[in-house]
C-alpha cells in the first residue's frame, strides 16, 4: 500500500512529541522563527529533540535566519532536517549542506515546476496557501492549481488548512508525498490535541487504503 508520509508541525511540549511520535507521525517540526506563536527557544528546542525517538525526523523551521541561529538550532538538533519559509536562495537554502524542505506560497501566478527547477537542491517542496507574513496562515489553497504527480520531479508536502475532515480529500486530489498540520491538530497555538492528532492520521490511513483499493 501507498504510505502518505505525516508531519505533524509548531510542536511545542515534549509530551505532543511523544504522542505525536506513538500515533504515528514521521516527522515533527519545530519552528525556529521568532516571529511565530509557535516559536521554541533554544533550551525547549533540545528538550524537544530528546523526545524523538529513533526513525522519526526532526524538522527546523527557519525565516530568514543568520547562519549562526541556523547553526545553533542544528548542534541542539545534530540530525534535522531543514525547513525554509523566508525569502532565501536556493543557494542559502543549501549552504547549510543540510537536507531541506523549501516551502512555496502557491500565489497567483506561482508555477510549482518552476520552483522546482530554481530549488534542485530541495530534498522536497511544501506548498502552502498564500498569507500575511511568513509561514502557514491554516487555511487551504486550490490543489487543482498544482501539477499531476505524473510530471513533478521532486516529492511534494502539501500544508495549509489541512484537518482529518478534508485530509482524505486532498490526498486522493494531490497524490503527495506527505502532508503536513499545525493548526488542524490544535488546542490553541502550539499545544497539540492528542486526539486530533489521532484522528488526522487515521484519516490519512484510511485515504492511503481507499486509494489502494480503487
Amino acid at each position: 500500500m501507498s504510505t502518505t508520509r505525516v508531519k505533524f508541525c509548531g510542536l511545542t511540549r515534549a509530551r505532543d512529541v511523544e504522542a505525536a511520535i506513538e500515533i504515528g507521525a514521521n516527522a515533527v517540526g519545530f519552528v525556529c522563527y521568532p516571529g511565530s506563536a509557535r516559536y521554541v527557544a533554544l533550551e525547549t528546542l533540545r528538550e524537544l529533540a530528546g523526545a524523538v525517538a529513533p526513525f522519526v525526523t526532526p524538522v527546523l523551521l527557519f525565516v530568514n535566519a543568520g547562519d549562526d541561529s541556523v547553526e545553533r538550532a542544528l548542534e541542539a538538533v545534530p540530525n534535522a532536517m531543514l525547513q525554509f519559509h523566508g525569502d532565501e536562495t536556493a543557494a542559502q537554502c543549501a549552504r547549510f549542506k543540510r537536507p531541506f524542505l523549501r516551502a512555496v506560497r502557491m500565489a497567483d501566478g506561482v508555477d510549482l515546476l518552476d520552483c522546482e527547477r530554481e530549488y534542485t537542491s530541495a530534498t522536497g517542496i511544501m506548498v502552502d496557501a498564500p498569507a500575511e507574513g511568513y509561514g502557514g496562515g491554516g487555511r487551504s489553497f486550490d490543489w487543482t492549481r498544482l501539477p499531476a504527480a505524473a510530471v513533478r520531479s521532486k516529492p511534494l508536502v502539501l500544508a495549509g488548512g489541512l484537518t482529518a475532515t478534508n485530509v482524505g480529500v486532498a490526498i486522493a486530489a494531490v497524490r503527495p508525498f506527505a502532508v503536513d498540520v499545525s493548526s488542524g491538530i490544535e488546542e490553541s497555538p502550539g499545544l497539540k490535541s492528542v486526539e486530533k492528532m489521532r484522528r488526522f492520521c487515521a484519516a490519512v490511513r484510511a485515504a492511503d487504503l481507499a486509494l489502494e483499493t480503487q
